[in-house]
């Protein structure tokens, strides 16, 4: 389990000069544009989900996807701290991405047809592979969602949870009665009152959840059940392929460097010394490949040194809730997580 305090997690970071000096001309991309002009990222994200986004008691957001949004800062701005945390509901953090009120989301949000075909966005990069599973009180005795006919379930609307649930007890010809809550806090404090008898969405969020529960985590049982796949991501609006593969490769590059062993601590260092040249392009150090992207040629470099590689990332923000990393470890680790070669 790792601990890092505010110092220890932004102590490598730095402002890059170079960076800055390289964006006084357009950058091809007019979000880029936008966010060197206004000096931050305005990053969409659900500000109230552990694992994810959640302040902790200085008030300072932690989360795989506030880690996220502070490597896209660092890779344009060459700054992580060069970042807005803009809390968005399930209902509005379309509308949000929409309008330009955020850059992105990096709110867990499901990559599906029907979001990228009809909402005006796409999405760039898969940070957490999840799927949707139900918690239910001990006391009820379930052991399976097969078990499950006739239960009260706890689902906020306008989420790819409602629907998944839906069509799981269409599919296997079972009844439900939705119990549907929009506030997070508001739907855990009705399943913990017995309002109903299942709480259902990402497997994680149950996880994250229950773990908070501490000595009462027991009465609660996480169903073994995954009953849909719930890619989450970062989703940014169609039309700036710029910034699009900016936000993507800002994750390719820390899944490049989890499989070089670059991390945040050590990425100085290999740098005096690196040779193989993927490493050498990844670093900055050979390539233009931030001249491709509309970005200064260290973006991926300030990235890590900023929040480290993936798996720095997931021991951070993941592990403590005792959420295994299972599908999302690396490709070559039996996971899903894959990069394309930097060339």
């Amino acid at each position: 389990m790792m601990r890092m305090t505010v110092g220890a997690l932004f102590a490598g970071a730095f402002l890059s000069v170079a960076s800055v000096g390289a964006h006084a001309q357009s950058s091809g991309s007019a979000t880029i544009d936008a966010i060197i002009k206004r000096g931050e990222l305005n990053c969409g994200t659900a500000g109230n989900s552990p694992m994810f986004s959640l302040p902790d008691s200085q008030g300072v957001m932690r989360g795989i996807d506030a880690d996220s949004c502070r490597a896209v800062a660092a890779a344009i701005l060459g700054d992580p701290r060069k970042v807005k945390f803009i809390p968005t509901t399930a209902q509005n953090r379309f509308t949000a991405l929409q309008s330009g009120e955020v850059d992105l989301l990096y709110r867990s949000t499901t990559w599906t047809l029907g979001r990228e075909g009809n909402l005006g966005g796409q999405f760039a990069s898969v940070n957490f592979y999840d799927g949707t599973g139900f918690l239910v009180q001990a006391t009820l005795g379930v052991k399976a969602a097969k078990e499950l006919d006739g239960a009260s379930v706890c689902v906020a609307p306008g989420t790819s949870t409602e629907l998944a649930v839906a069509d799981y007890f269409r599919t296997h010809k079972m009844k439900f009665t939705p119990i549907i809550i929009a506030d997070a806090n508001e739907i855990q404090n009705a399943y913990l009152a017995g309002r109903c008898d299942v709480y259902s969405t990402d497997a994680s969020g149950l996880a994250g959840f229950r773990f908070q529960q501490g000595d009462k985590a027991k009465d609660h049982i996480l169903l073994p059940d995954i009953i849909s796949k719930e890619p989450l991501g970062a989703m940014v609006r169609k039309g700036d392929g710029k910034f699009f593969d900016v936000v993507r490769w800002a994750y390719y590059a820390q899944l490049i460097a989890e499989e070089y062993g670059v991390t945040q601590a050590n990425i100085d260092e290999v740098a005096k010394t690196a040779t193989i040249p993927e490493l050498r392009r990844l670093l900055g150090l050979e390539g233009d490949m931030g001249k491709a992207l509309g970005v200064d040629n260290k973006w991926a470099y300030n990235a890590i040194k900023a929040v480290g590689n993936f798996g720095e990332m997931w021991e951070r923000n993941v592990t403590p809730y005792g959420v295994p990393r299972g599908i999302n470890n690396l490709w070559n680790n039996g996971g899903l997580h894959y990069a394309p070669p930097m060339r």
